[in-house]
């Protein structure tokens, strides 16, 4: 089951919400442990076990660092402890994600025929394996209380909102609200106008744009210009972005709904003027997390520029490797590295050189290419596509790359406009501007109703149409 599906808007989400606050306060945390674990059970039952057996393996990992600190044993049987958790994470990340990977590689290098086990991939395994290995590692630096209680630490790591898609929710987000949190209207009609926000943007703009890349990507070598890879590759620029910041958005909001406060994940990323600042901007839970348990742990830029080096490929790797089991994810992860080596050996020295206009263009250029690194799963396919980019074997316009830019000018123009704080600067302006208590009525009563069209023409749109992919299963 997935947000933008109709069995979720319509059946399960309208149940949960109304049941939730039926509830009494007490038992809260029980149903919505009940309600995300059904939520998982829908498409895949048979790997709700996994999730548990994490759940309950790292339950009892924090309790047991928890009681090595009261025994005084933190140096010794606590650190055992945290190694068995950080290994046990790991080692079922791995099984289920790269196995296949790992054969099918042993195989190419070896030239042996190894049968592959053919695991399918858990959704949303490594969002939740990396939020019990944060839990575990921040009991042991003391930076979060042991959980006591089983059924709040299940749905801390169960929970629904954010489990297959993130954002990545350390337990220290999180840590108050899970064992009592407020409920607020304000705070529940926010996170609505959160949620259908973030609804608009998977289904009306990413699924849509999402559709101009698989036509370009499908298209024979015949049909292919310069411009109209281009198109795809913009295209897929576009659909990654409100896809996954839809989905991010649409999880904050029902968090919200529920009485959690979730971090944010994304910060208008394509108006970056370095791949740095990019990072800082892009799923920003993912980036901070391997900052906080990778970088850092390693000596981030404490001990020497070689050794920065290192952390960084560390890191980047890792990054690449995370988000799926392929050499295109591998490559990605090493392009980004190279960029941003280059940056901080090179770039930042002589940044003031360079007018911000350049250093957006410069920016947005290789985050460009980085996306088609992402998306062409076939090395062969990858190397043909970025030919084709540089207008090699293929000329560089054509009359179907006529069609495609003109047709879209105006929907790409919207996409790059909603990319960045355009609108919102020009929401808040008006908010301003109406600061009457009549004004203010007239800019709720606006909010609702530009809510009321999204959730609309969202539902008409999956009515009507089939495409509406999800993005996220190979995470």
């Amino acid at each position: 089951m997935v947000f933008s599906s109709i069995v979720f808007l319509c059946i399960f989400f309208p149940a949960v919400i109304i049941l939730y606050y039926i509830c009494p306060p007490i038992l809260r945390n029980l149903f919505l442990l009940l309600a995300s674990l059904l939520f998982y059970a829908w498409g895949e039952p048979k790997y709700i076990l996994i999730m548990l057996f994490s759940t309950v393996f790292d339950y009892c990992n924090g309790r047991l660092i928890e009681y090595s600190e009261h025994r005084g044993k933190k140096n010794s049987f606590g650190r055992l402890v945290l190694a068995v958790s950080v290994l046990g994470n790991l080692g079922i990340l791995c099984v289920f994600k790269y196995t296949d990977f790992i054969m099918s590689a042993v195989n190419t290098l070896s030239g042996s025929s190894i049968s592959l086990p053919g695991l399918a991939l858990p959704i949303g395994i490594s969002f939740y394996t990396f939020q019990t290995m944060s839990y575990t590692i921040d009991v042991y630096r003391g930076n979060v209380r042991a959980q006591h209680n089983l059924i709040s630490f299940g749905m801390y790591v169960c929970m629904f909102p954010q489990l297959i898609a993130g954002p990545i929710v350390r337990y220290s987000d999180i840590e108050n609200e899970v064992s009592g949190r407020r409920h607020a209207s304000a705070l529940c009609a926010h996170g609505m106008q959160r949620f259908l926000a973030g609804l608009g943007k998977k289904v009306l703009l990413a699924n849509q744009a999402g559709a101009l890349w698989d036509e370009i990507y499908s298209l024979s070598a015949s049909d292919m210009s310069a411009a109209l890879a281009w198109f795809g590759a913009i295209a897929y620029t576009f659909q990654i972005y409100f896809d996954f910041s839809g989905y991010s958005d649409m999880a904050i909001g029902l968090g919200e709904m529920f009485g959690f406060h979730f971090p944010e994940n994304f910060n208008y990323p394509y108006e970056s003027r370095s791949i740095t600042e990019f990072w800082r901007r892009w799923h920003i839970t993912l980036s901070s997390w391997f900052r906080e348990y990778v970088y850092i742990p390693l000596g981030g830029s404490r001990k020497g520029t070689v050794r920065q080096v290192f952390n960084l490929l560390a890191v980047w790797f890792l990054t690449g490797l995370w988000h799926g089991a392929g050499w295109n994810f591998i490559l990605w992860g090493l392009y980004f590295f190279v960029l941003q080596l280059f940056e901080k050996l090179v770039l930042f020295k002589n940044q003031g050189i360079l007018p911000a206009f350049l250093q957006h263009l410069y920016a947005l250029f290789f985050i460009v290419l980085g996306w088609v690194i992402f998306a062409c799963d076939n090395l062969e396919k990858l190397k043909h596509y970025l030919k084709m980019l540089a207008g090699i074997g293929v000329p560089a316009v054509n009359r179907l790359a006529l069609y495609e830019w003109s047709t879209h000018a105006v929907f790409f123009l919207l996409l790059a406009a909603a990319s960045t704080r355009l609108a919102r600067n020009l929401f808040e302006k008006l908010s301003a501007r109406l600061s009457s208590g009549t004004g203010q009525l007239a800019v709720y009563w606006l909010k609702s109703a530009w809510c009321l069209v999204l959730l609309v023409l969202s539902m008409a749109m999956l009515v009507s149409g089939s495409y509406n992919p999800f993005l996220y299963f190979r995470f």
